[in-house]
């Protein structure tokens, strides 16, 4: 799931979190623990500011959020 230019990236699965070792961001070169889902490392923030600035690349997937199949919103009452 891609967000939409200004969305938020939902990254909550640990998959994204590299505990043991931090790299340069793919985007800002600063250092972070974090990586998309290629593994690549990439600040979520930095992430969420390059799919505003490249919509159409974006749709690509280079970043995107984690699946939530099955999740309830509040609201959703069977």
């Amino acid at each position: 799931m891609i967000p939409a230019p200004g969305g938020l990236l939902d990254w909550r699965d640990a998959r994204h979190f590299d505990r043991w070792q931090d790299r340069p961001c793919a985007l800002c070169d600063h250092l972070t623990p974090m990586r998309s889902h290629a593994g690549e490392p990439v600040h979520k923030s930095c992430a969420e500011t390059w799919i505003a600035a490249h919509p159409v690349e974006a749709r690509l997937g280079r970043f995107a959020s984690d699946a939530q199949a099955g999740r309830r919103h509040r609201g959703d009452h069977a």
